[in-house]
């Protein structure tokens, strides 16, 4: 009897929050708004070579070099249109300002449709819930605005604690809010190392998100595996016997 789940820690981006298109749609009609035609998958690429490039150099938002996720990320914005070719500083700094904006609320955002009914379900199991994510300080914002942010009673990002996932600091800054062991918790996002092994490496009852059935890491036994959030209750209820 592994005992009670107290609590359950939750990632957010691609768990419970999606990107509601995709970053070359939003970052092609951004550039429409301007006056420039890019096409989306230009953009899509520039985008991904550009990310690789400012997370190998600044990772986590920069925080340890003195940056924070609006320099980061503007800065991201910057770099992949300079990649196709603009190299105006007045529009760099307009698209990027704009697109920064415009990720802070829930326009840009689509809640999962499992989302609510789990996280109602696990309130009404008397289960507290908390996020760790690698994300920036909009979460907030985006959560209030999307419905979300009344299910967490606390929030802990990467820019906020300066630790990222996979370090498994994070999940013990978590454990520490929680004030219970992490026998008494479940941890569930959707990437194996940052999230499953991570939170594993501590003790936490980790569930790997995969909706799609795609991710296929053989040491993951069937019962730690998620295709739906909301197969999440009977799990806790199974576990907990």
């Amino acid at each position: 009897m592994k005992g009670p789940v107290r609590w359950v820690f939750w990632d957010i981006k691609d768990t419970l929050l999606k990107v509601r298109y995709s970053v070359g749609e939003q970052y092609s009609n951004e550039a429409k708004r301007v006056g420039l035609e890019l096409p989306a998958t230009q953009l899509d690429a520039a985008f991904r070579e550009a990310y690789r490039q400012h997370s190998r150099f600044h990772p986590n938002y920069g925080v340890a070099q003195g940056m924070n996720g609006q320099l980061w990320w503007t800065g991201l914005v910057k770099s992949t249109f300079s990649r196709c070719g603009l190299q105006d500083p007045v529009l760099l700094d307009t698209l990027a300002n704009n697109l920064y904006h415009n990720f802070s609320g829930p326009e840009n955002w689509e809640v999962f449709p499992d989302s609510n009914s789990t996280l109602r379900s696990c309130t009404a199991l008397g289960i507290k819930q908390g996020v760790v994510s690698n994300f920036d300080k909009r979460l907030e914002g985006i959560l209030q605005g999307c419905g979300l942010r009344t299910y967490f009673s606390f929030l802990l990002t990467s820019e906020d604690t300066a630790v990222a996932k996979p370090d498994p600091d994070i999940f013990a800054k978590a454990l520490k809010k929680s004030g219970v062991p992490a026998r008494q918790v479940v941890h569930v996002g959707d990437h194996y190392i940052n999230d499953y092994l991570t939170s594993r490496s501590l003790g936490i009852r980790g569930y790997l998100l995969d909706r799609h059935g795609l991710q296929k890491h053989p040491d993951i036994p069937p019962q730690h595996r998620l295709q739906s959030l909301e197969e999440l209750p009977t799990r806790i209820l199974q576990e907990t016997d």
